[in-house]
């Protein structure tokens, strides 16, 4: 007999509304830890501006944003190694324009990664208008269920770099992993500014759920390095 699996007892909006849901899946992920420059080496699990750019590839406006409450961890966590060829030259978007373009032949670093491999996660978050708003908070929690039901989105979601690509879909009773750890420093949000800013927070998979704080903490001269 299978038992249902409890659903996740998650803070509501301010309007007393639940968090939208979506569930991710691929082959591979790496969510890089910015203290590591030399080696890419990802977390064990999907990082909140990780799950974010999941969202606002399925479903984003100007007028509003998403907080991820919570990311639920559904396939063991296991880890492999490659080695990627990455450029130590980066074009800006005005030269870009001008026609400039990078030589990657000569500016190209080969650096090992430890990646995440076939990985699945369900993620929880709110969705809160900004003043731009002429709508609801709920009209675009509608559209965004409508759009991953038919599994509609702006552009391909991906898990930490946008070689892994990332499927998703409607949540289902999968059960999160039974596992436990604490895992350090995690960038909670990017402000882009002017100026551009971030915060923090001190992240624990707690029984296969990394539970998302609403306000991270901002640390002077710190800064986000490689994927999030």
């Amino acid at each position: 007999m299978n038992v249902p699996t409890p659903a996740l007892a998650l803070p509501r909006s301010s309007e007393g509304h639940p968090p939208v849901v979506v569930q991710v899946k691929g082959d591979a992920a790496l969510f890089s830890r910015p203290e590591l420059k030399v080696e890419r080496v990802t977390y064990p699990v999907m990082t909140p501006p990780s799950a974010r750019g999941v969202l606002e590839a399925i479903f984003w406006k100007p007028e509003m944003r998403y907080r991820v409450a919570a990311i639920e961890v559904l396939e063991p966590i296991r880890k492999f190694s490659i080695r990627r060829n990455e450029t130590s030259q980066i074009v800006s978007l005005d030269d870009a324009r001008r026609g400039k373009r990078v030589d990657t032949a000569a500016h190209r670093d080969q650096r090992n990664a430890i990646c995440l491999r076939d990985v699945a996660y369900r993620i929880h978050a709110h969705i809160e208008v900004t003043d731009r708003a002429t709508k609801p908070a709920a009209a675009y929690r509608d559209q965004f269920r409508r759009r991953v039901a038919r599994g509609a989105c702006f552009h391909q979601p991906y898990l930490g770099t946008r070689e892994f690509s990332a499927d998703f879909g409607e949540p289902d009773d999968t059960p999160a992993i039974d596992h436990t750890e604490d895992l350090g420093v995690m960038l909670h949000t990017i402000h882009f500014g002017p100026p551009v800013h971030m915060e923090w927070f001190t992240a624990r998979l707690d029984r296969g759920v990394l539970h998302v704080p609403l306000r991270g903490i901002e640390v002077p001269g710190a800064s986000a390095s490689g994927e999030a």
